[in-house]
């Protein structure tokens, strides 16, 4: 049983009472009728030939309130890419697919390119950003979820949570994050949302001093969680990163444009599972190590944006000020482990420590020798003002895309 704690900050909604798919997606259809709800799905190819997304939608399929779903599809050639319209041809809802490497849409970001305004690199980030446009150019939906395609343990009780806060129509949400437990195999998992944003969070606080947005951050049971919502009006004007801080940096966004009164954050699962990355890829950079640089410069940025002023000898206070934290923190989960009849490794966990520790250093001397790095994505309201046309020429590319043509 969940407790019902409230922190103040956000609102948190707990699964008190394991309601079941039917009761609450009877009252989600009664809440479409006033506000349209869609789905993103930023995929790679490679997901598609994986058991997790098959089951997704499988799960998708059974859901009745959803008026879109936008599928963003990364690292795709055209043979793959009609392999997705049929794998994708079963979900009974409105459902397109963005060919991101596709000959159309990168003709339309060559152009943004030219003018400043395109993802500076490949990733999730530009994949979300396509299809958040596409959704604002589609004008269909009042509200949007977004989820990653490799939860291994998804059942549609976790959308159907996700998005009750911004549909309910007596609610005032313009915003609402999913965390959930990330435990498999006998183990904790979530190593840099326990071991680094947690730890680093109070940190910072420590090293810089009091602030209302690491208290923000800090209430959120699982900040780095690939599960959210947001109303679709709210898209026009978020910037969000390219990079693996794409979490953190939505939620930045979010409390930067809104009040946290309109923040919630939903337990949208029991027990949580998807694809686990290592430690590095083999070539030393990748893997959380480069994830983890990612999240640090995403909140370095974001911090100095409201006048903290961050300096080499500051960083080498946090990087010691973080270390002490992260090892009393890893105890902790050590005995949260041990109660709960769970595995705990500690040398792997320290090894994930240390690596993070590193990554503090690296991500804060990156801040300081690139200071004009653009690391955000320009908002679509920038866009459509250099733009006009811009919603318009995607809809009719998409459109192209998904009907096959040459």
């Amino acid at each position: 049983m969940s407790d019902f704690y409230q922190n103040g900050v956000i609102t948190n909604f707990h699964n008190l009472t394991r309601r079941s798919n039917e009761d609450i997606e009877q009252q989600m259809v009664q809440f479409a009728a006033k506000r349209k709800m869609g789905l993103i799905l930023p995929s790679l190819f490679t997901e598609l030939e994986g058991p997790a997304l098959n089951n997704i939608i499988d799960q998708l399929v059974r859901v009745p309130y959803l008026e879109e779903i936008v599928i963003g599809l990364d690292q795709a050639d055209r043979d793959q890419f009609m392999y997705a319209r049929d794998f994708f041809s079963r979900l009974p809802q409105r459902h397109r697919i963005l060919w991101n490497d596709g000959p159309r849409l990168q003709a339309i970001n060559s152009e943004l390119e030219g003018k400043g305004l395109a993802p500076t690199q490949p990733g999730k980030g530009r994949n979300v950003w396509f299809c958040c446009g596409y959704t604002l150019a589609s004008d269909r939906t009042e509200c949007v979820a977004f989820h990653d395609c490799d939860v291994v343990t998804y059942d549609r009780n976790l959308l159907a949570r996700l998005l009750y806060p911004l549909a309910n129509p007596a609610f005032q949400y313009e915003f609402s994050k999913g965390f959930y437990a990330r435990f498999a195999g006998n183990k904790l998992n979530g190593r840099v949302g326990r071991l680094l944003v947690g730890p680093l969070l109070r940190s910072l606080q420590k090293v810089y001093g009091h602030s209302e947005y690491l208290d923000y951050l800090s209430s959120f049971h699982y900040p780095l969680s690939g599960e959210f919502a947001m109303r679709t009006q709210v898209l026009n004007g978020i910037k969000i990163p390219g990079d693996w801080g794409l979490e953190i940096g939505v939620l930045s966004e979010i409390y930067r444009n809104h009040t946290t009164r309109q923040s919630c954050q939903v337990e949208i699962a029991d027990n949580y599972d998807h694809k686990h990355q290592p430690l590095a890829e083999m070539d030393g950079s990748g893997g959380l190590q480069r994830m983890s640089n990612d999240i640090v410069q995403s909140l370095l940025r974001k911090l100095a944006t409201m006048g903290v002023p961050l300096t080499r000898d500051s960083f080498r206070v946090l990087k010691a000020t973080y270390y002490r934290n992260a090892l009393d923190i890893m105890e902790i989960y050590n005995h949260e482990a041990a109660m709960n009849g769970l595995s705990f490794d500690q040398h792997t966990e320290e090894a994930a420590v240390e690596l993070f520790t590193q990554s503090i250093l690296d991500a804060g001397e990156s801040f300081i020798q690139r200071p004009n790095d653009k690391p955000f994505i320009p908002s679509w309201n920038r866009v459509r003002s250099a733009f006009p046309d811009i919603f318009p020429r995607i809809c009719q590319a998409v459109k192209e895309d998904n009907q096959g043509k040459v």
